[in-house]
């Protein structure tokens, strides 16, 4: 029986597929006339993305009337056709938003859960030894997912426009009527085609080429099932996804797959409002997101260490300045796995892990010309209280800020894709520990505080953040890159505040990136002068190279009053404004 289905997917796979893909051909005029923009000056509104066509999206939504958040949801929707990779229905994420008075600033946590029939052990052998890829591939690896419902929430407490409709509805035509992709994902999309068929069960466009054909740039990607699931999102909100249809093709990929989600599950997921963290850095307010994000809490540390310092004497890239950087992190990210979880299920110390005294403190053993062993480095003790990913950042024309940040954790998340709805799946399982001390595909480590249990949402690195000075709009800024998030975005904050960058010099410079454990310094290639690197190296760093890290989306109040939005360089990200 097994062989007999497996054949039959192998015909689904490379003689349906073909027909199909020709057969769309004939549909509605493709979006293909569009560009990446990587700085923009603009008198009212900014909109920073992974994608040209959703930043167009995003912009076009403020034109007609729109906020930040109004465009923030019809954003996301669109990078969940035109950035399959790591644009989402099927994943989840954190919103930081301000209004433009200063007189609100929340956050909404749209991380995914773990299904209710999760257990701590699941991804281990009757050895204990954790079964490799378990958590990252295929049905078993998916949380629920949050994305919907946090659109769904944020639209019904801040929109302006009231109009659900009109922000799912670009999504639905990018959709039906297809879009151009680019090199960047062509490539992937080929790179990832055997793993789709292996963790799916059905085809879908994402797989639509049969093994002589490989997908170039410039193809026209359309996606006639994922529009059809945004239509029932867009004409029932939530339930949408969560109810009817959509929600019983999710549970048969589950039963056809062997995953845990269960309509239940889908049923009872709720995006949470919490409070944010604020704290301080050289007279400006850091507004960022609280746990399930480790990345507030890693942010404001790192920044209340380094702001003892002289970094704009030290000067950019300087031996002296990426030292200290470094060994900043590597407190930061040990605490991290020892300190950092759900909140909702482990008693995480907020306070005591952010308050000033703790982290002078944490850094006594700080050497200026010498490295420290990462072994040597343990979490601290402060006092206790009862991963591809993509961002967005937007700034409306009434000074409104959001700033998203949502994943799928690797890309194409576990890379199953929903028999008959299109979209793919997370696989946001392994970013819990899956076993204390045994990290995961970021090379994260955590223990008991990130334990896997039911219905618990998993530890992340995502760290969208409002900056403010004398309680004006400042900066807003984010990334995706899993560990990489938090010091992707603490460089650039540093790179505007210390060394006087713009936005677009703060969000291109190139970046480093060191965690704890392991024990290396991770380097963009060409970011540091060769001297500098052997005068790391004399310190005691063990200095790696790496193709690229993060992919920031920055806006900045200039002094003139003028917005600059800069998209990152290092893929097809694109800032416009007007």
């Amino acid at each position: 029986m097994n062989r007999n289905l497996s054949r039959l997917r192998t015909l689904f796979y490379f003689l349906l597929p073909l027909s199909i893909f020709l057969a769309s051909c004939k549909s509605a005029k493709p979006f293909t006339d569009y560009k990446s923009q990587k700085s923009v000056i603009a008198d009212k509104a900014v909109v920073s993305a992974a994608h040209p066509l959703a930043t167009k999206v995003g912009l076009n939504i403020i034109k007609q009337g729109g906020n930040a958040v109004d465009a923030a949801v019809a954003v996301q929707l669109a990078l969940a056709v035109v950035y399959p990779r790591a644009g989402n229905l099927g994943g989840g994420g954190f919103l930081v938003y301000r209004s433009g008075d200063g007189s609100e600033v929340n956050t909404l946590d749209f991380r995914e859960k773990a299904p209710g029939a999760a257990s701590r052990d699941m991804y281990l052998d009757n050895n204990k030894n954790v079964i490799e890829s378990k958590s990252q591939k295929g049905h078993y690896a998916s949380g629920v997912p949050g994305t919907v419902d946090g659109c769904y929430k944020m639209f019904q407490k801040y929109s302006k426009l009231k109009d659900w409709k009109k922000l799912v509805q670009p999504a639905i035509d990018l959709a039906k009527n297809g879009f151009a992709i680019t090199e960047s994902e062509a490539n992937r999309l080929n790179v990832n085609r055997l793993e789709f068929i292996k963790s799916s069960t059905m085809p879908s466009a994402l797989i639509l080429k049969d093994s002589a054909m490989k997908w170039k740039t410039g193809d026209i990607l359309r996606q006639p099932e994922l529009a059809k699931t945004l239509e029932r999102i867009r004409d029932n909100g939530r339930e949408g996804f969560y109810a009817g249809k959509t929600a019983d093709l999710i549970v048969a990929e589950m039963k056809r797959g062997n995953g845990l989600i269960t309509k239940g599950d889908l049923a009872n997921y709720a995006a949470t409002w919490r409070k944010p963290l604020i704290g301080k850095y050289r007279g400006y307010d850091i507004i960022t997101m609280p746990p399930p994000s480790s990345g507030g809490i890693a942010l404001l540390q790192l920044l209340g260490t380094v702001e003892d310092y002289p970094l704009s004497n030290y000067g950019f890239h300087s031996p002296e300045a990426i030292h200290l950087f470094i060994e900043a992190e590597r407190r930061a990210y040990a605490d991290r796995a020892e300190h950092l979880g759900d909140a909702d299920f482990y008693p995480v110390p907020v306070n005591g892990l952010t308050a000033k005294s703790y982290i002078v403190n944490r850094f006594k053993d700080f050497m200026p010309n010498r490295a420290s062993k990462s072994d040597d480095i343990k979490a601290g003790e402060p006092h206790k209280e009862s991963e591809q990913t993509t961002h967005l950042s937007i700034v409306d024309a009434d000074g409104n800020a959001a700033s998203v940040t949502t994943t799928l954790n690797d890309n194409y998340g576990c890379r199953t894709i929903v028999g008959g709805a299109g979209f793919l799946l997370n696989n946001e399982m392994d970013d819990f520990s899956v076993k204390p001390g045994v990290p995961n595909m970021y090379g994260a480590i955590g223990g008991e505080a990130n334990a896997i249990l039911a219905n618990k949402r998993p530890l992340s690195s995502m760290t969208p953040t409002i900056v403010t000075k004398d309680g004006k709009l400042f900066m807003v800024v984010g990334t995706p890159g899993g560990t990489t998030i938090i010091t992707s975005v603490f460089q650039v904050i540093t790179n505007v505040i210390d060394f006087n960058m713009s936005a677009t010099e703060a969000t291109h410079a190139k970046r480093f990136h060191s965690q704890w454990k392991p024990d290396v310094v991770m380097v963009e290639k060409d970011a540091f002068s060769d001297l500098t690197v052997k005068k790391l190296k004399g310190m005691g760093h063990n200095i790696t190279a790496r193709p690229y890290i993060g992919l920031v989306e920055t806006i900045l109040v200039r002094p003139d009053g003028k917005l600059e939005g800069a998209a990152d360089n290092r893929s097809d990200d694109s800032a416009e404004g007007f």
